[in-house]
C-alpha cells in the first residue's frame, strides 16, 4: 500500500507540531463510544470555556452539504449532537455505515471573505498547490477556479514565484502571513511525505491563519523515514467499511513478513470468498465475479504473493476460514482458491499451508456446505494440485482443481453456476521433462543448428536494422545484478541457454556485504564462475559492455543503489524489483533516468522479458512455464502490463491463442512506474517485428487516456487489444484499496470502467470481461494472419537444460542417501522444534534446562522430578575449586591471553578416567554386578582379584565421619522422588564394605550420580532397559559432567579476565629437576 488516507484530528496533530507559528494552533479532540468525559475535559479545559464544533472524523466528504456539522455550540451541546449520531446508521451516495468517530474543536468566528482553499497534492512529476480566495463549503469546481503553482520535483520552491502566482488576488495586509503559512506548509508536506493535503477553510485574517477542514493522506510506504516524525499512526478504514480484527491481523502478519499479506472484509454475511494469489490477479478475480451479478454476495478482497511460507499461508487461510465460519447461509458459500501463474513463489508449499488450515476445519467445511474452486499454476504447480485434490478427496465437500490448462477466471464461472464445471484437461507434462524438449510436435518443429543461423538471430537482426532507436532488449545484452540473488541469475542463465545464446546473459553480480568473490552458476551443462563485486565502481569498470542492471536491493536500499547506477552512463535500463519505496524517492528517481535517457522499469516489478533474447530475474517463472509459453523463441505479440504475476498469465494466454509472446514488460504496480504503458507501446509501434499489442491496465491514474489519444492522433495505428482491470471497484459499497498501490481511482475518469469504455471508442479491442481476453486475441491474430499482415513464427526445438538438483528433489523426481541424519532437532519449519516440540512450547511450559536435555539427549519429555534431577546434577558438578586439572588448565590458558573457547577446550580435554569421567564407569561396574546377583562383598573381591578400582568409590578429602553433601542432597532427593532406586541401594551396601576398610572410600559425586542415573533411566518408565543401556554405553552420563563442568571453567576463565591476571609461569621451586650426571 501507499497513499492512505489518516483522521482528520491526526492531520491537525501533526500539523500542529511542525507547522511552528505560521498558523493558529489547532486544538482539538477525539471522541468516540469509549471516551470518557470527565478524563476528557480534565486534560482539554478549554472545552468547558469555550463554544465548539464537532463533526464526523471518519474520512467523509463534503460533511457540511450533509449537515454532519454543528457548529457554535457548548460543551453539552457537542455531547448532545454526538449522544444522537453515535452509531446512527447514514448513506452517502451507494456507501451505508455508522458513525462511530468524532473530532470536537473551538469554535472560530469569522466573516465568511476571511474563507480560502488550498490544497496540495503530488503526482509523477512533482506537487501542486491549489489556491483559491475563496474557500468555504459553496467553493465549487476548484480545479477550474484555482490558481495553480507547480514544483518539479526536486526543485527549490520559490516563495516569490509562488507568491506571483498564487496570491494575486490577496490584500497586501495578509499576503505576508500566508505566504509564510503556505511556505511552510509546503515544507511540512515534503518532509513528513504527504501525498494530499486539502484545507477547506482556510481561514485567513489580518493577524494569523486558522486551518478548520482538514483532508489529508500520507504515504505509507515511508514508514520507516517518518516513524519518528509522525508517531504512532491509525489509518482508519473508510467510510461504509468497519475495521475486523482479522484484517488487523493480516495485516500484522503482513508487516512482519517479506511476502505480502494482504485481507479486506467486504460483505462478513457474503457468500462468495476468494484467497487469491497475486496482487493483479486478485482484482480480476473480484472483477470477474462482480461481472457475473454477485458483487453483493462478494464477501472479501484480499491475495497473497511473494513467496510466503507454508506457516504463513496457513495462518491467512485460516483466518479467512474463520470468517467463512461466522455465519451460516442456507445456499452453502463458495471459496474461490485462485491466482494466476507464478512467477518464483513455490505453489506446492503455500498450498500445503491452505490445505492444513482445510483439513483442521474438515467438520466445519461440511457443516456450512463449502464449494471450493482451484486454479494456480507456476513453480512446483503439479505437486500443489495434487495434493490439493487429495485433499479434496477427504474434505466431505466439492473441491474442483485446476491448472494453466484452464482460463485462470473459468473457475469463477464454474462456481457462480454461469458455465458447467468441466473436468481438468490434461496439462502439458513439462516440469520433469526440462531433458525432453516436447514443447511442439514433430510436425510443427523445425531443426536448429548451432552455428548461430537460428530464426532468434535473424528476428534481432531484422529489429536492429529497422528500429529508429536502440532496442530495450536484444540476444547480445549483458547485464549486471545487484543483489545475492543467485536462483533469479540462474533463471536468466537457463534461459539464455534454451534461446541458444552463445554467451550469458549475466555478466557480474554486485554485493556490498561480502568481499569481491566468485559465484558457481551453470551453463546448460556446464559449471561456470560469475565475479561478485563488493563495489559498483569496480563492477563497472570491469564489465563495459553491460548497459542493463536489476537491482534486487530492499525497499531500504534501492533508491541509494538505483541513484549510483544513474552514474554510469553505459546503464541504459535499470529494473528496479523492490516492492513499497516511497514515492518521493520513487520520483527523484525517476527524473533522474529521464534526464539520462535511461529506462526504468519497477518499482514493484518481476520485470519484464523478450521471448528467445533475454528476461529479467524471474521474470517468466521456471523453464517448465518458459517452454510451455514457448518463451524461447519470439512471437508476434508484444504486451505491457502492471502486474508482474498477471504478466506470466499473459505469456499463457497469448502462447495458447497465438504464436506467442514478441515482448512483455510489467512496469509495475507503484502509482509511479519508472516507464509507461505509452513508452513501451510507442516502441512496440515502432519494432516492426510486434505485430500485435496487447495492454492490460487497471484502476487509477491516467495513463491509458494517452494511449486513447494516440490512437485517435494515428501514432499508435497497429491492433492493440486493451483491458484495464478493477471494473468491481465502482460496485463496492466502500473504498478498497486493491494490492498495488497504484490501483486507487480518486475520480470517475480513473476507474477501470471509464477506462475501458474510452480505449473502446478510441479504436482499441475491448473484450467485456478478462473471461474473454483469450478469445479476443485469438480472434484479432487470426483475422491478421488471414489478411496476410501476419506469418505465424515457427516453433524451434530448444536445447535440453538439466534440472537442479534441488529442484529435482523438490519435485520428488529423484532420492538420495543423506549425508547426514537427525532424529532431536529440526530447523526447517516455521518454527524450531526439539524432538518434535516447538521451541514456544519448550518456553510456555517452563520445561527448563532439565527438560530440553531429556529433550535433546533423551529424545523423551521426562517426568518433572527427571528434569529436576538433571539440573540438580549440573549444579553439583559445576565446579571443584581452582585446584582440580580442569579449572587449572582453564586459568592457565586464560592467563595466557586465549580466548573463551579455546580456555574451555584446554579445560574439558583433561576430563577423562582419572578426572571427572567415572559416571559411565561406575555406572556400568554397578549396574553389571547388581545384574549379575553379585552380593556387595562378593563384587568387592571380584574388583579386587582383578586389580581394577572401583569406579566411583573414594575420596581425597571427604570421608564418613565428613560427609560431601552433594552426595547428602542427590541420595535424598532420589530416595524422595524416584519410584526405585535398586542400583542406589546395591552401591551404599557396597559402600558400607568399602568405608570399614578406609573411612574415605564412601560414594562419591561421580558415583551416586552414575548409578543414580541409571536407576533413573530404568524405572522412569520412558525406556527399555536396552535402551538404558545404550544411553550408558555411548557417555550420556559423562556428558552430565561435561556440561556441568563447563558452567566452571567458563566462570574460572571470566573470573582471570576480571582480575586481569598476567601470564602464568610455575615457580622453579615447585618442580624437581632430575637429570642425568654430566656425560
Amino acid at each position: 500500500m501507499s497513499t492512505k488516507a489518516i483522521y482528520e484530528a491526526t492531520g491537525k496533530k501533526l500539523l500542529n507540531k511542525y507547522l511552528d507559528s505560521t498558523a493558529a494552533e489547532c486544538r482539538c479532540v477525539d471522541v468516540d463510544a469509549d471516551t470518557n468525559w470527565n478524563e476528557l475535559i480534565d486534560k482539554n479545559r478549554w472545552l468547558e470555556n469555550e463554544r465548539l464544533v464537532v463533526k464526523p472524523d471518519q474520512l467523509i466528504k463534503r460533511r457540511g452539504k450533509l449537515g454532519l456539522i454543528r457548529g457554535n455550540v457548548s460543551l453539552q451541546g457537542a455531547k448532545d449532537f454526538i449522544a444522537e449520531t453515535l452509531g446512527k446508521e447514514i448513506s452517502i451516495g451507494h456507501t451505508t455505515g455508522k458513525l462511530k468517530h468524532f473530532i470536537i474543536e473551538p469554535y472560530l468566528e469569522h466573516n465568511k471573505a476571511d474563507e480560502m482553499y488550498i490544497c496540495i497534492y503530488s503526482n509523477r512529476d512533482g506537487e501542486i498547490i491549489l489556491f483559491h480566495h475563496e474557500g468555504g463549503i459553496d467553493v465549487g469546481d476548484v480545479d477550474s477556479k484555482a490558481l495553480k503553482y507547480t514544483i518539479v520535483i526536486d526543485d527549490a520552491f520559490n516563495v516569490n514565484k509562488m507568491e506571483e502566482t498564487l496570491l494575486k488576488n490577496i490584500p497586501a495586509v495578509r499576503r505576508s502571513h500566508l505566504s509564510a503559512f503556505i511556505t511552510k506548509l509546503f515544507q511540512v508536506y515534503m518532509e513528513l511525505q504527504f501525498t494530499y493535503l486539502e484545507i477547506n477553510p482556510l481561514v485567513v485574517t489580518t493577524n494569523t491563519v486558522y486551518i478548520l477542514d482538514l483532508a489529508s493522506r500520507l504515504d505509507q510506504t515511508a514508514e520507516y523515514l517518518c516513524a519518528s516524525k509522525w508517531g504512532q499512526i491509525v489509518f482508519p478504514p473508510p467510510f461504509g467499511r468497519d475495521a475486523f480484527p482479522e484484517e488487523a491481523y493480516i495485516a500484522e502478519l503482513d508487516a512482519k513478513s517479506g511476502a505480502s499479506l494482504k485481507l479486506t472484509v467486504l460483505n462478513p454475511k457474503g457468500r462468495v470468498w476468494t484467497m487469491v494469489a497475486g496482487g493483479g490477479a486478485s482484482v480480476i478475480y473480484s472483477d470477474t465475479i462482480c461481472d457475473m451479478g454477485f458483487a453483493s454476495e462478494l464477501a472479501n478482497y484480499g491475495e497473497y504473493s511473494g513467496a510466503p511460507s507454508e506457516q504463513q499461508t496457513y495462518e491467512y487461510a485460516k483466518t479467512i476460514l474463520s470468517l467463512i465460519f461466522k455465519e451460516k447461509n442456507p445456499d452453502g458459500k463458495i471459496l474461490i482458491i485462485g491466482g494466476g501463474i507464478a512467477n518464483f513463489t513455490n505453489v506446492a508449499a503455500t498450498f500445503k499451508g491452505i490445505v492444513k488450515a482445510l483439513r483442521e476445519h474438515r467438520e466445519h467445511l461440511v457443516e456450512h456446505k463449502i464449494s471450493i474452486f482451484v486454479r494456480r499454476a507456476g513453480p512446483n504447480y503439479q505437486e500443489g494440485l495434487r495434493v490439493m485434490r487429495e485433499v479434496g478427496a477427504t474434505l466431505g465437500v466439492p473441491v474442483h482443481v485446476f491448472g494453466a490448462e484452464t482460463h485462470m477466471t473459468a473457475i469463477v464461472g464454474m462456481a457462480l453456476g454461469k458455465r458447467p464445471i468441466a473436468p481438468p484437461e490434461q496439462a502439458e507434462l513439462t516440469t520433469a521433462n526440462f531433458l525432453l524438449p516436447t514443447s511442439g510436435s514433430k510436425s510443427e518443429v523445425q531443426a536448429v543448428s548451432n552455428n548461430g543461423s537460428s530464426p532468434t538471430t535473424k528476428v534481432n537482426d531484422d529489429e536492429r536494422k529497422y528500429n529508429l532507436g536502440r532496442p530495450l532488449f536484444s540476444n547480445t545484452t549483458k547485464a549486471i545484478v545487484w543483489g545475492m540473488q543467485t536462483k533469479a541469475v540462474q533463471g536468466m542463465l537457463d534461459f539464455d541457454h534454451v534461446c541458444r545464446r552463445t554467451q550469458p546473459s549475466v555478466v557480474a553480480m554486485i554485493y556490498p556485504f561480502t568481499g569481491d568473490h566468485k559465484q558457481k552458476f551453470y551453463w546448460g551443462h556446464d559449471e561456470i564462475l560469475l565475479p561478485c563485486y563488493k563495489n559498483m565502481a569496480d563492477c563497472m569498470k570491469r564489465h563495459p559492455e553491460a548497459d542493463v542492471l536489476i537491482n534486487f536491493a530492499s525497499l531500504r536500499s534501492a533508491y541509494e543503489s538505483t541513484m549510483e547506477t544513474l552514474k554510469y552512463p553505459q546503464i541504459r535500463s535499470i529494473a528496479i524489483v523492490a516492492e513499497g519505496i516511497p514515492e518521493q524517492l520513487t520520483r527523484r528517481m525517476i527524473r533522474l533516468a529521464n534526464t539520462k535517457d535511461v529506462s526504468l522499469i519497477g518499482p514493484a516489478t518481476v520485470g519484464g522479458l523478450k521471448a528467445g533474447c533475454f528476461k529479467i530475474g524471474h521474470t517468466g517463472g521456471m523453464l517448465d512455464n518458459i517452454l510451455m509459453s514457448k518463451l524461447y523463441r519470439p512471437g508476434s505479440i508484444a504486451y505491457v502490463s502492471r502486474s508482474g504475476g498477471m504478466s506470466n498469465e499473459l505469456n499463457n494466454i497469448i502462447c495458447r491463442n497465438s504464436d506467442g509472446v514478441y515482448e512483455g514488460i510489467a512496469i509495475g504496480g507503484d502509482r509511479y512506474p519508472g516507464t509507461t504503458f505509452t513508452d513501451h507501446i510507442y516502441r512496440y509501434e515502432d519494432d516492426p517485428e510486434a505485430k500485435l499489442i496487447v495492454l492490460l491496465g487497471e484502476v487509477g491514474g491516467i495513463e491509458e487516456y494517452h494511449i486513447c489519444e494516440a490512437i485517435k492522433s494515428k501514432r499508435i495505428t497497429k491492433p492493440l487489444i486493451a483491458w484495464c482491470i478493477g471494473t468491481c471497484a465502482s460496485m463496492f459499497t466502500s473504498e478498497v484499496q486493491f494490492g498495488h498501490a497504484g490501483s486507487h481511482a480518486d475520480n470517475d475518469r480513473e476507474t477501470a470502467v471509464a477506462k475501458n469504455k474510452a480505449l473502446r471508442e478510441a479504436g482499441a479491442y475491448v473484450p467485456n470481461s478478462f473471461d474473454e481476453l483469450g478469445d479476443l486475441i485469438h480472434m484479432v491474430f487470426e483475422n491478421l494472419v488471414q489478411s496476410g499482415q501476419i506469418t505465424p513464427k515457427p516453433d524451434v526445438l530448444p536445447p535440453s537444460v538439466p534440472m537442479d538438483y534441488d529442484w529435482a528433489r523438490e519435485l520428488g523426481l529423484i532420492r538420495k542417501p543423506a549425508s547426514f541424519m537427525t532424529s532431536i532437532v529440526d530447523d526447517r519449519g516455521q518454527e524450531l522444534l526439539y524432538a518434535g516440540m516447538p521451541i514456544t512450547d519448550v518456553i510456555k511450559e517452563d520445561v527448563g534446562i532439565g527438560g530440553v536435555l531429556s529433550l535433546l539427549w533423551f529424545r523423551k519429555r521426562l517426568p518433572k522430578y527427571a528434569t529436576e534431577f538433571l539440573e540438580m546434577t549440573l549444579m553439583v558438578t559445576a565446579d571443584h575449586g581452582p585446584a582440580v586439572s580442569g579449572a587449572h588448565n582453564t586459568i592457565v590458558c586464560a592467563r595466557a591471553g586465549k580466548d573463551l573457547v579455546s580456555c574451555l577446550a584446554s579445560g574439558l580435554l583433561t576430563i577423562g578416567d582419572r578426572f571427572g569421567g567415572a559416571l559411565d564407569n561406575a555406572a556400568k561396574q554397578f549396574s553389571e554386578a547388581f545384574d549379575a546377583g553379585l552380593h556387595p562383598a562378593d563384587f568387592v573381591n571380584k574388583m579386587r582379584k582383578e586389580g581394577k578400582l572401583l569406579m566411583g568409590i573414594g575420596h581425597r578429602v571427604k570421608s564418613l565421619n565428613n560427609p560431601d553433601m552433594r552426595v547428602v542432597l542427590l541420595k535424598q532427593f532420589a530416595k524422595q522422588h524416584f519410584p526405585a532406586t535398586p542400583l542406589l541401594d546395591y552401591a551404599l551396601e557396597v559402600e558400607k564394605i568399602t568405608v570399614s576398610k578406609k573411612p574415605n572410600l564412601i560414594l562419591n559425586v561421580d558415583g551416586c550420580i552414575g548409578v543414580v542415573m541409571v536407576d533413573l533411566l530404568r524405572h522412569c518408565g520412558c525406556f527399555t532397559l536396552e535402551e538404558a543401556t545404550e544411553f550408558i554405553e555411548n557417555g550420556a552420563l559423562n556428558g552430565l559432567f561435561v556440561l556441568g563442568r563447563s558452567i566452571g571453567f567458563i566462570g574460572h576463565f571470566l573470573d582471570q579476565k576480571r582480575l586481569r591476571q598476567g601470564l602464568y609461569r610455575h615457580p622453579w621451586d615447585d618442580i624437581s629437576y632430575i637429570l642425568p650426571e654430566a656425560m
